[in-house]
């Protein structure tokens, strides 16, 4: 199964728990780590939980692994080695702004 489906799976798993404001984020040429970052922003820390755990629960159902979660109150991380998705309060998004920083260029600028 392709990275395309696993965001798929997972972005299905956060609309039906209205989660607000999904982006999907192709990583591909930027890292090695991982192909696609999901970044999605939960009403609160119940509803972060929320989402999180449906995304786990609905990845597992179609037989894909979960590599890992990390959380804390106001940000979880669900890591689904090819894509990575960031759930978070509305004010620790906009703190961390993951999206600008993976817009940024990977041109190098030659210093010499």
């Amino acid at each position: 199964m392709k990275h395309t489906d696993t965001v798929k799976i997972a972005v299905n798993a956060l609309e039906n728990m209205k989660g607000v404001n999904i982006a999907v984020i192709d990583t591909q040429g930027k890292t090695d780590a991982f192909d696609a970052m999901i970044v999605v922003t939960g009403t609160s820390d119940r509803h972060v939980k929320s989402l999180a755990d449906n995304v786990v629960k609905e990845v597992k159902s179609k037989s894909l692994g979960v590599l890992g979660v990390e959380q804390d109150r106001s940000w979880v991380l669900v890591d689904l080695y090819d894509v990575i998705v960031h759930i978070m309060l509305e004010e620790t998004r906009e703190f961390y702004s993951l999206e600008k920083l993976w817009e940024i260029s990977t041109d190098r600028i030659q210093v010499s």
